[in-house]
């Protein structure tokens, strides 16, 4: 990618945010040229989003390493390392998301985007210069900066699943339901 003042804005992604695919592919999409933001994630995240793809979602190993392995050759410049120890120094989060802290950190993220919201205190993100956003409030803000565009990149979205744009947006509601109402009030 290439980093432009349109797309500095640095996110890491949650494991809970790329293992749902419609989430994880309209995000990712968001990302792609003329790309919205920079995503970011570590090993930690990958290897967490494996875990619960073959646990919950029973996918074989070989289609967790496809779906990991399409992600990391979209996006070679998101994997943030994070040096063995630098996760001690992160205090205020469950020690099993300090790894998620850490990347942000790492990568000076402008934000986290999560479902787990009770699990990043603002308190403990704002010396960081983190803002914790909701896959729905991250997905309505960049709608409000560039309609036109997270349209046209729904519309391809729903043209690879060869679905409408409608069925794109209710595949998110769950997660997203006020952004799923301003892609369904532009039908």
């Amino acid at each position: 990618m290439i980093l432009t003042p349109d797309n500095e804005y640095a996110v890491v992604l949650d494991a809970c945010v790329l293992v749902p695919m419609p989430l994880c592919d309209t995000l990712l999409r968001l990302a792609e040229e003329p790309a919205l933001y920079r995503p970011l994630w570590s090993d930690p995240i990958l290897e967490e989003v494996a875990r619960v793809l073959r646990a919950r979602l029973a996918l074989t190993a070989e289609q967790v390493a496809r779906r990991i392995g399409v992600m990391q050759k979209a996006f070679p410049e998101a994997i943030v390392g994070i040096p063995e120890g630098f996760t001690d120094g992160i205090h205020g989060i469950d020690a099993k998301d300090r790894h998620v802290v850490a990347a942000a950190v790492l990568a000076r993220a402008n934000a986290i985007v999560s479902l787990n919201q009770k699990h990043f205190p603002a308190d403990h993100l704002d010396p960081y210069g983190i803002l914790l956003q909701t896959p729905n409030s991250f997905l309505v803000h960049q709608f409000h900066l560039n309609p036109d565009l997270i349209l046209e990149k729904l519309d391809a979205q729903a043209a690879a699943r060869r679905m409408e744009r409608r069925a794109v947006a209710e595949s998110l509601r769950a997660v997203a339901p006020e952004f799923a109402e301003l892609v369904r009030a532009r039908l």
